[in-house]
């Protein structure tokens, strides 16, 4: 008769996980993928739908390897451009949009788009194969991967949006949105809701218009009147996207976004802005009472990097400021961002 089998204990079982990482050849944050195993194990009693455990499994998967294939070019800034699919290579957009990627591309940043025609093979143009990449979605329909980025290295093709449009904001310093449809609708209104609520890293969102064009116009007139007139969002939240009709000054804000700040981090209750040139005593004087109302806590001071800084190795080479941060009001937060550019 067989004996019944006997569940291993939490420290067993963690023990037996960590055996197999040894027996993988161990390998970066074994701490986190010994979680990732464990609960991965959990699905065995706490999951029984098949599909469901198929999306975990897939979404995984994907993650795991578009993170592989950015990590080589972590250190280079990327701009991700949205648009339409649909946009005819003789049309003012799709000249637009290939001038912007030639000239962020010069700027020295590299282009993400989601790999299929019109807008989005522009960019790839305009910033050619050795400068793009591509985060392509299978569909049924219009969505094969152009011939600027189709056979490329650094194409990754995904089943789902989400897993697609995480990895669009996780590995972008900017994104720029031509006219698109409901997609690139979608991908406006989740950057701005990502940036609005801190779930995303600040950074800039422009909006480029044909020339003349009322496309965002029309958008930001709606913008404007339904949202912010009825109290649905603050006027400060319009900071987090700017408006063009020339790649140029699209290429330029982008830019000069990057020109003193370089990132920010949460170290505990402090928020540590990484800057090129620190402002002056006098100037940090000034910051903190024209920024009174975003301040929760502790002033804008300058800071050494932190244990957690170090530990990583992120942006040692530039200075730092923190503050206690409300959290709330991320639009004046940009607007503090580009008053320290100008240091």
């Amino acid at each position: 008769m067989d004996k019944p089998s006997r569940s291993p204990t939490d420290a067993e079982l963690r023990r037996r996980i960590f055996d197999l990482i040894d027996l993988k050849g161990g390998g970066h944050n074994p701490d986190l993928v010994a979680d990732l195993v464990e609960n991965a194990l959990k699905l065995l009693k706490d999951v029984e739908d098949r599909g469901d455990v198929l999306v975990i499994q897939t979404a995984v998967r994907e993650l795991r390897y578009a993170f592989k294939l950015f990590a080589p070019y972590a250190g280079t800034r990327k701009v991700t451009i949205f648009g339409s699919a649909r946009t005819q290579p003789d049309s003012v957009e799709y000249r637009q949009a290939v001038e912007f990627g030639r000239k962020i591309a010069d700027a020295g940043f590299m282009v993400i788009t989601g790999a299929g025609p019109g807008i989005m093979q522009a960019g790839h143009e305009g910033a050619g194969p050795e400068r793009s990449f591509g985060a392509n979605i299978r569909l049924p329909w219009e969505q094969n991967a152009n011939p600027i980025i189709e056979g490329d290295k650094k194409l990754v093709t995904f089943k789902y949006f989400f897993t697609r449009k995480l990895t669009f904001i996780r590995h972008s310093d900017a994104l720029a949105l031509f006219p698109g449809g409901f997609g690139t609708m979608d991908e406006s209104f989740e950057a701005l809701t990502l940036m609005q609520t801190g779930k995303s890293q600040l950074m800039p969102l422009v909006l480029v218009d044909r020339p003349g064009g009322t496309y965002w116009k029309t958008w930001d007139k709606n913008v404007r009147e339904h949202l912010l007139r009825n109290q649905l969002i603050c006027e400060q939240d319009l900071n987090l996207y700017q408006i063009t009709d020339n790649a140029e000054q699209a290429v330029k804000w982008i830019t000069r976004f990057y020109r003193n700040y370089h990132s920010c981090r949460y170290v505990r209750d402090l928020l540590v802005i990484r800057l090129k040139n620190l402002p002056t005593a006098s100037a940090l004087a000034a910051l903190n009472e024209d920024f009174s109302d975003i301040i929760a806590g502790e002033k804008i001071r300058v800071v050494e990097p932190a244990p957690e800084e170090r530990e990583a190795g992120e942006a040692l080479e530039h200075r730092r400021i923190a503050f206690e941060f409300n959290r709330r009001n991320y639009g004046r937060l940009r607007e503090l961002i580009d008053v320290l550019n100008n240091y």
